[in-house]
C-alpha cells in the first residue's frame, strides 16, 4: 500500500498565537515549504460519527480574508459532496449559500 504524507508546520508566538502556517506534501511538485495564512481541516470519527476540526489562521491574516476563505471552503465542500456522494440537491443548496454570502460580503463593503 502506497503511502502519502502531509506535513504542516506552526510557528506560534508567546502567546501560542500561529505567526506562520507552512504546509507540503510529499507528492507534491514543490520541494520546498509552502507558506499559508489559513488551514481548516475536518477528520471523521468513524467511531463518534462526528467531525474533529482545526481551524488555524495567522494572526496578520485579515477578517475579510478570513471571510472568503470560508466561503471558498464551503464551495469546495459542495463540489466534494457532488462528487463523493451524487447528492445534486446539497451540492446546489451549497452553491447557493455561497452566494448568498458572497453578495452579503459586496453588499456589506458598499
Amino acid at each position: 500500500m502506497k503511502k502519502s504524507e502531509i506535513k504542516l508546520v506552526v510557528s506560534l508566538d508567546e502567546k501560542n498565537v500561529p505567526e506562520k502556517i507552512e504546509w507540503i506534501a510529499e507528492d507534491s511538485l514543490n520541494e520546498n515549504l509552502k507558506e499559508t495564512k489559513s488551514i481548516s481541516l475536518s477528520l471523521w470519527d468513524e467511531e463518534k460519527k462526528n467531525t474533529l476540526r482545526i481551524d488555524l489562521w495567522t494572526k496578520d491574516m485579515t477578517t475579510d480574508n478570513m471571510k472568503k476563505f470560508y466561503i471558498d471552503c464551503l464551495g469546495g465542500l459542495g463540489q466534494s459532496i457532488l462528487n463523493s456522494t451524487g447528492d445534486e440537491y446539497m451540492s446546489k443548496e451549497t452553491s447557493k449559500l455561497c452566494d448568498n454570502l458572497i453578495d452579503y460580503l459586496k453588499n456589506k463593503s458598499k
